[in-house]
Formats: structure tokens, sequence, C-alpha cells
């Protein structure tokens, strides 16, 4: 019996990615923000509507930048269900997450819970789009208005998802996006930082680009303004030419990659409907990417009696996203947040990847169907 991986990479033909490689391997040119990296910007600024796409060496370095970049100190009110380097990376640049509960519809954060943890201390909300669900973008906006904070949108699932015809990664201060393999869109590694800042260009550029852009540029290499000229502290967060190729012959397939997502959520929606299991509630002016296909269980037990039934059959699940990340060793302020400690135990998210024959996914819909009919009986 054949493995189902709960993902795999999506690849394309190797003779148009190297066609692409070859083209930085003929310029000379492999690193340092080079033309195809310039040219996979603008793709993708293209392709999802986006106003100013900056690429970048991973989707935790993305978020490390955007803090930087709105210069955040005190406390980040944040969600404890998403993917750790949502907190560690406000951890990281020294800063203290202030956890809230999340919708128990969305699995997003919940906007009536973060306006109730402000105080004088805080600087911006830290809230992520979970499985590319969008959050209640409008009610974050009132209230980061209301009290001056910043908003940065943990995006990281995001490519191809619309809030009312509109890509979810136009909005707050800044949105990031992951491009690490495992994604719908990848360049193998890497992320990308999308600024919506519409104030006037810094003069003195060669490029016209806004004061967070810019701001964004130079804290993604290492503070450079010019060769011999550096304007404050920076990092090395660019990514290569190698990876732009990739990720520019992968946008090539965004389309047939989207579709293929509707083809196996209609599947195992038609397949697990007599389970009633609880999955994340899409507004109706969303336009989801279905990135993932995570389902809750009755329980925590259900899930590791469906989780461990699969493995036995290698198929493989998983528990994402868990543990709530206010439970993690080095959080000192936990906060209560009973939604996400519930949600976060009894989740699987099923296999899904590029090419998943309907034949494994007939397969995987079978065994949860009789594990949890095991289970319950």
């Amino acid at each position: 019996m054949s493995k189902i991986l709960v993902t795999k990479p999506f690849q394309a033909p190797f003779e148009e990615i190297t066609a692409e490689m070859q083209r930085a391997w003929d310029a000379q040119w492999l690193t340092n923000n080079g033309p195809l990296l310039k040219e996979f910007e603008a793709g993708l600024n293209a392709y999802l509507g986006t106003k100013d796409c900056a690429v970048v060496s991973n989707g935790t370095v993305a978020i490390q930048v955007a803090l930087q970049a709105l210069g955040i100190k005190g406390e980040v009110i944040t969600t404890p269900f998403s993917y750790v380097a949502t907190t560690s990376t406000i951890v990281w640049e020294g800063c203290t997450p202030v956890f809230v509960d999340i919708d128990a519809k969305t699995f997003n954060i919940d906007p009536v819970q973060i306006e109730s943890a402000i105080t004088e201390k805080t600087s911006a909300i830290l809230a992520t789009h979970v499985f590319g669900v969008p959050c209640d973008v409008e009610a974050i906006e009132r209230i980061a208005k209301t009290h001056n904070l910043k908003v940065i949108y943990d995006a990281a699932h995001c490519f191809g998802t619309k809030i009312n015809g509109v890509s979810v990664l136009n909005y707050g201060d800044l949105s990031t996006l992951s491009l690490h393999a495992t994604k719908l869109m990848h360049s193998v590694e890497g992320g990308a930082i999308f600024v919506n800042d519409s104030s006037s260009k810094v003069e003195g550029l060669t490029e016209p680009v806004s004061p967070l852009r810019y701001t964004v540029n130079r804290l993604r290499n290492f503070g450079h303004f010019g060769p011999e000229v550096f304007d404050g502290v920076g990092i090395n967060a660019k990514n290569s030419e190698i990876h732009a190729a990739i990720g520019l012959v992968n946008l090539r397939y965004a389309d047939e990659i989207m579709t293929d997502r509707e083809r196996q959520h209609e599947r195992y929606d038609q397949g697990l409907e007599t389970l009633a299991l609880t999955k994340p509630e899409i507004a109706e002016n969303v336009d989801w990417n279905k990135s993932y296909y995570p389902v809750v269980f009755k329980s925590q037990e259900e899930a590791l009696h469906v989780l461990d039934g699969l493995e036995a059959c290698r198929i493989y699940a998983r528990r994402y996203f868990y543990p709530a990340l206010n439970t993690l060793p080095y959080i000192v302020r936990p906060g209560k947040t009973p939604n996400a400690a519930t949600i976060s135990t009894s989740i699987l998210c099923l296999p899904l990847y590029f090419g998943l024959e309907d034949e494994k996914i007939t397969r995987v819909i079978e065994e949860v169907v009789r594990l949890c009919n095991e289970f319950r009986s």
C-alpha cells in the first residue's frame, strides 16, 4: 500500500526551471536583488493584484523585517493559533506577545478580544489569516485606527485569497507571504512582504519607492543605501536568482494549482459530509484559495484515534496547528484562550497537494469515516 503524505511540493517541468536558471547563470548574477528577483516581484504583483511586493529569503524573516520596518516595540497582540513563527518572531524582536482567543467559527483572532487586551504598551496587532481564511480585516482596521496601532498580517497561506475581489495581501500596514516548498505557490525557500504605503516617494533614489518600501529594502540588505553608505541596521534577508527562477516558473501554473485545489476540496466535502466535522467558516465575500483541508473532530481523543489509524494505513495527516502558541515554554503571559485550546487539540489537516489522485482522496475519506464510526460506536 503506497504512502499518502500530508503534502508534496509542486514541481514544474524541470526543463522550464533550468531554462530560467540558465538566464541567471549566463548573466553571472546569482543573488543581490538581481533581474529575475525583480521580475518575480513584478509577476507576483501582477497575478495577485497587489501594490508593492518585496521578496525575501523566507516567510519568518518577512515577519521579522515587518516588525522592524514599523518600529514595533512593547506589546504585540496576536493569536495563539498559528505556526510557531508568528510568535517566535515577536519574541526574537524583543517584543512581548499578548495572546487573545480566536473565533470558533473562522479559527482567526477575535477582534472583540483584541480590543479588550489593548494597554498603553500595545504597539501593534499581528494577526494570522489561518489556512488562508481572512481575518475580520475591517474590524481590525477600525480598532487599529482608534488606538493608533500598526497592523501586520501573517498571510503565509494567502496566495490567491481575495476579499471583495481584492487580494487579502493588500490589507494591513504590511502583509507577509510564505513561499516555502510546502505552500500552494513556492520558490522552494522564500517569502514576501507586501507594502501598503500610499505616501509620497523617497527623494534621491534611482527607483521610485515609498518610505516604507525603502525601509524594507534597506532592512533586507544590511542597511545599504548605496554601495558605501548605510542607513541604519539591517540583516541579510535577500533571496537568490535561483529561487526567483523557480518562483517565476511556478507562477505560470498558479491557475492550474488553484483549480486542482477546488477539485480536491469538493471531493473531500462530499465524502466527509456525514461526519459533521467542523471546518473554518468562509464569508460570502471571500474567494478562498483552499490551501489546506482542516477538519476539527468532536474531541482530542477522536482526532488522535483518527491520526493513529491513518498512520497505520500509511496515510499521514497533521495536527496543524498544535500546540497552541501560548503554551510554548518561553511564553510568560499565556492568557485564557479556550477556543484555541479546543481547536488546536482536536484538528487535523488531511492530505492535500497538487495532483493528489481521486482514488487516493477516496482512500483517505474511507479511512476517516471508518475510524470516526469506530470511535463513536
